[in-house]
């Protein structure tokens, strides 16, 4: 079968080595031993993914990450693609360069829209943080996103159930007399079920976290930290690194339900005695886990749906003051927290009996999701407040002055586009603030077409919004909330009594500044202390009387109008 080899090296060096020989080919041979390898390979493989929980669940875990990233790798990619060709093209004319890249904006969005539903998650929660930037992003983008508000991945019932007896130590079923099957609301990081408690016989309803967060919160959070870095190079002028930022600032956060608990109970405490200025609603918690929170079950209709209020005698100008005291309030009021998503599906109006209500209204302002609050500074707060004053007061150089103080911002140029994204008004209008003009079509078209038409005003807005402080880009997205749900309520009020009741709220931060002020500068009960307080106190109440003599007028104009 094989002889030996004597192979001469050099001096004193040799080689030996058998040489093997056979009647059977070589290559046949080593293809039959890589398939007894493969097989055995896979055999064992096979084997311990059905028999070994741990071998199963990291193949799984590799399985499902490897998905996750090549999802987000391929989408950005083709989108990075799309956008190349177009950038790179020449175009005959400027207005068909807008129409191609328009075009690229609405491929590129499409693709991010799939690649978010497929992975899930906070994904989700991205794309809905897009559909917010309607002031910062192209409105393909925006509009592409609206679907996520409301269409949400859910979980199985075989997820919960499993989830439910780890974090809970007992079956669903023997916590919960009855437990429906198919969530009443699906979100981004959880579901809610209505059930009926066990011991008590109450009525809840039962927040989960989509079990797989756990998971891939992580990974996701550094792949889109990943592909908003990615985005910077590629396209300085949307500089949106702080989304990334601002997620992983906040997710973890979100994720832990006991913070909810405590941020619910924290509101319904600041605002029980204003009951009647906002008619507000918390939800009582009943009990909460890190990912299971269970609470009193308050239903109600959306806070945009203006049958429901036809069909139930709601006011909605009574409606848009409460809303309007309930978010001034977060925002000026000392040691009040701020809801930071306040959007849409986080409101419900709910009918109730005027007579047995506790608010002096036919109605309920409900407030669900309070898994993320942030406390505005003192010295914000009052400086915000400086700044809307100046605005009624149609004061420039005020303005100018405390734009710079709590938002940070310089110049002539970019404190004419600040003042247009915070008052969500045309620039003209906003330096020359006439509270009386309602913000119509014309006006909207206007704003989109200097954002996206004058040279340098969209790259100085993407500056501007992602140099200034977070706290002041909540106030912006509260702002917009309270806007947009005013004119969705067709407030027969107009805008002048929103601006009257925000101006009330500013005057008392301002009066309370001036009084501690004051109190540093002068003795207690000396002349120039009396004299400074008294002044102010004045003015204060210049500002107040302003929407009680609003509220009179407004009462004989209606009175009048029903005899006519």
């Amino acid at each position: 079968m094989f002889r030996s080899g004597v192979r001469f090296l050099g001096p004193l060096r040799c080689s030996l080595r058998p040489r093997f020989y056979s009647s059977q080919t070589t290559p046949v041979k080593k293809a039959h031993l890589g398939l007894k390898f493969v097989g055995g390979v896979t055999a064992l493989a096979t084997s311990l993914y059905f028999t070994n929980d741990t071998f199963h669940d990291g193949t799984k875990h590799l399985y499902l990450t490897s998905e996750r990233v090549g999802v987000v790798t391929l989408a950005t990619l083709k989108c990075f693609n799309i956008y190349k060709n177009v950038l790179l093209e020449q175009f005959p004319s400027e207005q068909d360069r807008q129409l191609a890249l328009s075009a690229a904006h609405s491929k590129a969005a499409h693709i991010t829209l799939k690649a978010l539903e497929k992975n899930g998650g906070i994904y989700i929660k991205l794309g809905q943080h897009i559909c917010a930037l309607t002031y910062l992003l192209p409105k393909e983008w925006t509009t592409t996103m609206l679907p996520l508000q409301d269409r949400c991945p859910r979980s199985s019932m075989e997820e919960i159930q499993a989830m439910f007896k780890d974090d809970m130590g007992v079956d669903l079923m023997e916590y919960f007399s009855e437990f429906s099957a198919e969530p009443v609301g699906v979100a981004s990081l959880a579901q809610v079920h209505i059930a009926t408690l066990r011991n008590s016989g109450e009525k809840v309803a039962v927040k989960l976290q989509h079990p797989s967060l756990a998971e891939f919160v992580p990974l996701d959070i550094y792949l889109t930290q990943t592909v908003f870095s990615l985005m910077h190079k590629v396209f300085p002028e949307y500089p949106l690194t702080w989304l990334g930022d601002e997620l992983q600032n906040s997710i973890y956060v979100e994720l832990d339900f006991t913070n909810e608990a405590v941020n619910a109970q924290n509101t319904a405490e600041n605002f029980k005695n204003m009951l009647n200025e906002t008619a507000l609603r918390i939800p009582q918690i009943v009990s909460a886990e890190k990912r299971i929170i269970i609470m009193e079950y308050v239903a109600g209709a959306r806070l945009d749906d203006l049958d429901y209020m036809r069909k139930n005698k709601i006011n909605p100008g009574q409606v848009s003051s409460c809303l309007s005291h309930i978010f001034n309030n977060m925002i000026f009021t000392p040691h009040v927290g701020l809801h930071c998503d306040p959007h849409g599906g986080n409101l419900a109006i709910r009918a109730v009996d005027k007579a047995t209500s506790n608010n002096g209204h036919n109605f309920e302002i409900v407030l669900y999701d309070h898994g993320l609050y942030r406390y505005i500074p003192l010295q914000m707060k009052r400086d915000y407040s400086h700044f809307w004053l100046a605005i009624l007061d149609n004061d420039v150089p005020k303005m100018k002055e405390y734009a710079q103080k709590f938002a940070g911002i310089e110049g002539d140029r970019k404190f004419r586009i600040f003042a247009a994204a915070i008052t969500g008004r045309d620039p003209e209008i906003a330096m020359n603030m006439n509270i009386k003009k309602v913000r119509d079509d014309a006006e909207m078209v206007n704003i989109q077409s200097q954002l996206h038409s004058e040279d340098g005003v969209l790259e100085d807005l993407m500056e501007i919004l992602s140099s200034m402080p977070r706290m002041v880009l909540l106030i912006l997205k509260t702002n917009d909330l309270t806007r947009n749900l005013d004119e969705t309520l067709e407030n027969p009020l107009g805008p002048e009594r929103t601006f009257l009741i925000l101006a009330n709220y500013c005057a008392r931060a301002v009066y309370d500044e001036s009084l501690e002020t004051n109190s540093k500068l002068y003795r207690r009960y000396s002349f120039q202390w009396f004299s400074h307080n008294l002044t102010s106190w004045l003015s204060y109440q210049k500002r107040r009387s302003s929407l009680f003599f609003y509220d009179v007028y407004m009462f004989f104009l209606r009175r009048q109008t029903q005899i006519l």
